[in-house]
């Protein structure tokens, strides 16, 4: 019996681990012939996937060398001086990204406030058909159902991003809306915004084409960090078709009128996603 080769003394397991024979031991087969079998193998310590130093994948190296640095998410204050007097039921939570704060389905016991970061709400239909709500940023609440009586969430909620969220118990949050004047005031002046923001999207919906309903969701998502829209705001990047579930069409679609609106200066792209112009965008939705 032939001796098998062996072609290197390392080799790679899919744990990004090394491998490497410990020993070629002898053995006596039937035939009375002496072969050499490979024995058990030895794990190797692959640089950089120890427990102090995590592995780093080639790309993540490219960023480190490169010096570009992963900025942790700006606090803004405005949630925790509103919600400061809130003593019991309430506790702050560091959502990664890519986590679910709630899904649809679960317990409606809370309130959710967003500190910094950025949330998606979703829904997926018996059929198992996904869409997009809304995207959420500093500054914005989610989850109010539980507050008149949902009993279960009918929405799921994701971090796009690292955030920092405030979650408030039903009981403190009713509580506390019956008990400080100021913060019912600011709490009943979110809802009627978002009531009117809900009522613009479904007229969008109704009686515009897919053409002005994707300008005007990127509009949204501009002024998703600060009240005031900037000139030129920068968009993390985005799937398409993620925005083909917050417009109500197609990917393709959305890729089409992408390129045009690049083509026509309205947006442009980077390694790390995308600028809209939001005066010359802001004129397309109103004069068209």
């Amino acid at each position: 019996m032939r001796t098998p080769e062996i072609q290197s003394d390392r080799h790679w397991n899919r744990n990004g681990c090394g491998i490497r024979p410990q020993r070629m031991r002898e053995k006596w087969n039937s035939y009375g012939t002496k072969t050499k079998k490979r024995s058990t193998f030895e794990a190797i310590p692959r640089k950089g996937n120890s427990a102090k130093e995590p592995y780093l994948s080639s790309a993540k190296k490219a960023k480190a060398a490169s010096g570009i640095k992963v900025l942790s998410p700006i606090k803004d204050p405005y949630v925790t001086n509103l919600l400061e007097k809130i003593p019991d039921g309430k506790r702050i939570l560091n959502v990664a990204i890519g986590e679910t704060i709630f899904a649809q389905g679960d317990q409606a016991d809370a309130i959710f406030f967003i500190e910094s970061g950025k949330v998606q709400i979703s829904v997926v239909s018996s059929g198992g058909k996904e869409a997009v709500l809304v995207m959420l940023g500093p500054r914005n609440f989610l989850g109010e159902g539980s507050l008149v009586g949902q009993s279960l969430r009918i929405s799921t909620a994701t971090a796009l991003e690292p955030s920092i969220v405030f979650r408030v118990e039903k009981g403190a949050m009713i509580r506390a809306l019956f008990d400080q004047p100021a913060l019912s005031e600011k709490f009943m002046a979110a809802l009627l915004t978002r009531n009117i923001d809900l009522e613009e999207d479904l007229c969008d919906q109704l009686f515009n084409h897919s053409e002005k309903r994707l300008a005007r969701v990127l509009l949204k998502l501009s002024r998703l960090r600060q009240h005031d829209m900037p000139p030129d705001a920068k968009i993390p990047d985005l799937s398409h078709e993620t925005l083909a579930e917050m417009v109500g069409t197609t990917r393709s679609r959305v890729t089409h009128f992408m390129n045009k609106f690049r083509t026509m200066g309205l947006i442009d792209y980077d390694n790390d996603g995308f600028t809209v112009r939001t005066e010359l965008l802001t004129d397309l939705v109103l004069h068209d």
